[in-house]
């Protein structure tokens, strides 16, 4: 069993904590000593896994850009090396390039020290096996090595081989774009576009200057594309809003003709178009339903819950596929739809508002860059037709209004009062006539409204790992979402624990 310290790094598949001074009441917990048993941990529990001693195992390790992670790297590949572990060290990288090194390079397990878009401070460990990243129950035997300070056998003759695994990575999604776009000079199919990058410091300016530029495209009016742990110009996360403005803006500026951003480490990624329209959330899903299920006779997306009506519409009503709304956090999404597939449900994409977004025909692997790369061709493709990219967002129906409000779950037994309050939220709402219960959820109660009540719909769940219950409203109709929190508000009143 976890003691209070170590399950405090668990954060649902990976693990994170405070690496760095600088913010007030945020002690540093992932010491050098902590990551360390960390990494030890991670050998115990693969050389199970793989059936392999640690001697005999490839490991590659490789890291954002936050300013504690050169420390930490060096730490993980000491007790890899003292563990007899082959290391192959890449240095910055994105994270999908280092689950990419356990297919290109034949490395056991992979390990990238990333905390996504989390502030400067904070840092953690992503791991990967060539069957994809880890499982809840993964992270916690790892942990419990870690506290039990157990150790794989010590022979100090492990190595390290540093390589330049981007350039490689880079050249994979550079052959991609050739192969999709197919263009008279074929070499540099993005020749004649402007595209321009977002990288937010993170790790992600290799996109620009690997890929874009090496195919043709003019870059010039990217910005933040140097790495720079202290992220000091926005914080690197394609669902916030200065961030989005910042994107839009450099796309307007230099009259680009499409715009792309990533988070720190780049596993997601969202657009503008040339009007300087964000593609994100809803319309990110939309956008990339669609390309996935050109060219086939239907199949499922599997989204997280919190995604709009007219999203459902657009996908099953427009593009002929099937629309499965399942629970938030990106890895039940992707388990999701490998499970659909593994069980005879032709699934392209699990992809989540946030902006993970896991394809079927690249190892259901969330990559930002991956994603981009798909939205390049596609925008390139239609250029030949004289037609752009948002065309293809035509018929996604849009809401008027849309709010997400949080409530603090005040007792101790966070997750039992929340289960309590979903469950007497159903029974409230078969009580109420004008309250139209999904019958298609599988988090938490989703309940639409006609015209009349607010023309939409909410939706209240409990978080994946935090005591709060968010509360996700949308209207068709201006004023809408005042009209359906207020119908909520009469059930609210009735409960306990909850800080509203």
């Amino acid at each position: 069993m976890l003691d209070n310290f170590y399950k405090n790094f668990k954060s649902g598949t990976d693990i994170r904590g405070v690496a760095s001074e600088g913010v007030e009441g945020q002690n540093v917990n992932l010491t050098d000593d902590v990551v360390k048993k960390m990494a030890f941990g991670f050998v115990l529990w693969l050389e199970k896994v793989a059936d392999k001693k640690a001697s005999e195992m490839t490991i590659s390790v490789g890291r954002d850009s936050r300013i504690s992670g050169e420390r930490i790297a060096n730490d993980v590949i000491d007790s890899f090396k003292k563990a007899g572990v082959k290391v192959i060290y890449t240095n910055l990288s994105s994270t999908p390039s280092m689950f990419m090194t356990t297919v290109d390079l034949g490395c056991d397990g992979a390990v990238q020290i990333t905390a996504s878009h989390h502030p400067f401070n904070r840092n953690g460990l992503k791991f990967f096996t060539p069957n994809g990243g880890l499982e809840a129950s993964d992270i916690e035997e790892i942990l419990q090595y870690a506290q039990d300070d157990k150790k794989p056998e010590i022979t100090d003759n492990g190595t390290v081989e540093e390589m330049d695994y981007m350039s490689r990575y880079s050249n994979h999604l550079c052959d991609i774009i050739k192969k999709g776009v197919n263009a008279e000079d074929y070499d540099h199919p993005l020749k004649g576009f402007k595209i321009v990058v977002d990288a937010g410091n993170g790790v992600g300016g290799f996109y620009a200057d690997k890929v874009l530029k090496v195919l043709g495209a003019d870059t010039e009016g990217s910005v933040y594309l140097d790495p720079d742990g202290m992220f000091p110009n926005h914080i690197p996360n394609p669902e916030d809003k200065t961030a989005m403005e910042s994107i839009s803006k450099a796309v307007l500026d230099s009259k680009a003709d499409l715009g792309v951003i990533f988070d720190t480490d780049v596993d997601r990624g969202g657009a503008v178009d040339s009007f300087g329209k964000e593609i994100n959330r809803n319309r990110l899903v939309a956008l990339a339903s669609a390309i996935a299920l050109e060219d086939t006779d239907g199949g499922t997306i599997v989204t997280d819950s919190v995604t709009s009506s007219g999203l459902k519409d657009f996908i099953e009503n427009h593009l002929g596929g099937k629309h499965y709304r399942y629970r938030r956090g990106y890895k039940n999404v992707i388990d999701k739809g490998i499970e659909l597939n593994n069980n005879g449900e032709f699934c392209p994409l699990a992809i989540e508002t946030s902006g993970h977004a896991a394809m079927k025909e690249n190892y259901f692997l969330d990559d930002g860059a991956y994603l981009c790369t798909k939205i390049i061709i596609k925008m390139a493709q239609l250029a030949k037709e004289n037609k752009t990219i948002d065309m293809m967002l035509k018929d996604l129906k849009e809401p008027a209004e849309s709010k997400e409000i949080r409530f603090k779950i005040t007792e101790e037994d966070f997750r039992g009062c929340g289960e309590k309050i979903i469950a007497d939220l159903e029974k409230y709402a078969e009580n109420e006539p004008n309250w139209i219960v999904a019958d298609d959820n599988r988090e938490g109660i989703r309940v639409s409204f006609d015209k009349e009540n607010g023309d939409g719909w909410f939706l209240l769940r409990l978080s994946v790992h935090d005591p709060i219950m968010p509360l996700n409203i949308e209207s068709d109709s201006v004023d809408g979402v005042e009209k359906i929190y207020n119908q909520f508000y009469q059930f609210l009143k009735t409960t306990k624990g909850l800080e509203y």
